[in-house]
């Protein structure tokens, strides 16, 4: 099993948080990959709900925040729900993912996270009035 430190980055490449997930496969699919990234960023919020969701993906019923994402109220989130709200956005440009600083194109594409100690995630933001 293996460690893996999830980055999130700005678009010019500075980290804005960052969390260690363990026991990971050696190998994994992008797509696993998000979900696994979810799963671990959803369960840490659900531990403490707050108003404020510092996760991947916009929840329903919620505002884009500063820190992350604004709930109306503090709730349990839904992980799965969360999943394949980031692999819509993955396949729609919401975000990409940096292995190596080699942006990844698919979600079938398999990660050696045995070689890879880090993965970032940068979260595209669409342009104002274009």
């Amino acid at each position: 099993m293996a460690v893996l430190t999830v980055r999130d980055e700005s678009m010019t490449g500075r980290e804005t948080s960052s969390f260690v997930i363990i026991d990971l496969p050696d190998t994994i699919s992008v797509r696993d990959l998000i979900r696994w990234r979810v799963r671990e960023e959803v369960a840490r919020y659900n531990a403490h709900p707050d108003r404020t969701f510092q996760g991947l993906v916009q929840p329903t019923d919620a505002e884009a925040d500063l820190n992350g994402w604004r709930l109306r109220a503090p709730r349990t989130l839904d992980w799965e729900k969360q999943a394949e709200v980031a692999l819509k956005a993955f396949s729609t440009n919401g975000f990409v993912v940096l292995i190596s600083d080699r942006q990844v194109e698919s979600l079938d594409e398999v990660v050696d996270v045995a070689e890879n100690d880090a993965v970032a995630f940068v979260r595209l933001v669409p342009l104002v009035g274009g």
